[in-house]
Parts: structure tokens; C-alpha cells; sequence
């Protein structure tokens, strides 16, 4: 319970990295891999709800991690896209706590999101009482994002390759933005990985 909210969190990690050759959620850094930070930062957040959508390299990303109280959820349609994991981690969440206010969704290839970071989105979309709240970057938007419950049966129609702002279009949602300087680096390539090993050094 945060601020009196029923907050459920999803991290989606259910992509088979093929740019990169293996899995991207267990790339190192600062100690830990990837995937492990995005769990530990949310596990410092009381969340009513934890889900973790794997798929692609399950059984590998699953016996290295360190799950704390998220449950797994196999995403075996994958390979149709991230659509198709916020689908099974909103679906699973309602059916853990069907009466959840928000569901905030992280990425599991993020390395500088963090607490302040996700307290500071929740609270922007709690004050503003926001349908949507997105993170922006180099221009774009993205996630980290925290959405209402009013929209949960939208992003259960998301299709194919379709993150979550696609419904800013589709469904002229109201939504909130939250400035996150460090958010569009995620980890698709070996040269990203070996700029994370550059930042690591730093």
C-alpha cells in the first residue's frame, strides 16, 4: 500500500535479447545483473501486487535471479512482443488483487532507474490523478509508466510490438510526464553493454 493506493508492479523481461545474443536481463552492473536491480529497487516499495513476465531464456534468467516476493509469469507469445507481456502481467495482477488503483511497469534492462525515481512518478500521477504517467527521455516517452485502473482493460488490447504509449494515441488518454535523464539507456547491443562497463568505471 502506497499513500493509501493499491499499487501492482510488472516488469516485463520476456524478450530474447537477439540483438545482443543472450540474455540482456542478466548483464552485470555495479554487482548485480540488470534484472536483479530492477527487483531490488521494487522491492524497497510496498506494491500490493509483484509480477515478473518472463519468456525467452526463462529457465536460465529464473535460476539466476533472486525473485524476493515477485511471482513468474510465462509469456510463451513472446516473440508477438512486448504488447503481449503487459497483457499477462496486468491480467495477473487483477487476478492477485482485483480491486488495484494502478499498475506501474518497469523494464528489466533500465540500470539507472531507482527508488527516488519510481516514488517520484507515483507520486506525480497520484497528485495529479492521472490516467497515464510516463517517464521522458531524449525526447521520447516511455517507461517506467504507472497507468489507472480506468485504462487496465486497454492495455489488455494491446497488440503486437506495442508499448504502452501507443493508447496516448488511440484512446486520448490523460496522462502526466516525469522527466528521467538516464532513461533511454537500456542494453540491446554489445556496444551498449560495453558502455555500461564504461559508466561502471566512472
Amino acid at each position: 500500500m502506497i499513500q493509501n493506493a493499491k499499487i501492482g508492479v510488472v516488469i516485463l523481461a520476456a524478450g530474447s535479447s537477439s540483438r545482443l545474443g543472450y540474455a540482456k536481463q542478466l548483464v552485470e552492473f555495479k554487482g548485480k545483473s540488470l534484472l536483479q536491480h530492477a527487483i531490488d529497487v521494487s522491492d524497497l516499495l510496498e506494491f500490493e501486487t509483484k509480477v515478473l513476465v518472463l519468456g525467452a531464456r526463462k529457465d536460465k534468467i529464473e535460476s539466476e535471479i533472486d525473485l524476493k516476493e515477485f511471482e513468474v509469469v510465462m509469456n510463451e507469445n513472446w516473440e508477438e512482443g512486448m504488447s503481449s507481456s503487459i497483457r499477462k502481467g496486468v491480467l495477473r495482477s487483477q487476478e492477485s488483487e482485483n480491486d488495484l488503483d494502478h499498475i506501474l511497469i518497469l523494464l528489466s534492462d533500465q540500470p539507472f532507474v531507482s527508488k527516488e525515481r519510481i516514488e517520484e512518478l507515483i507520486q506525480v500521477h497520484l497528485d495529479k490523478n492521472s490516467q497515464a504517467t510516463f517517464s521522458e527521455y531524449a525526447g521520447n516517452i516511455g517507461v517506467p509508466a504507472i497507468f489507472s485502473a480506468e485504462v487496465f482493460y486497454d492495455l489488455k488490447e494491446l497488440k503486437g510490438d506495442q508499448g504502452a504509449k501507443k493508447l496516448i494515441h488511440d484512446q486520448n488518454l490523460d496522462f502526466e510526464i516525469v522527466k528521467f535523464e538516464m532513461g533511454n539507456f537500456d542494453v540491446d547491443t554489445a556496444e551498449d553493454v560495453e558502455l555500461l562497463k564504461q559508466m561502471e568505471e566512472e
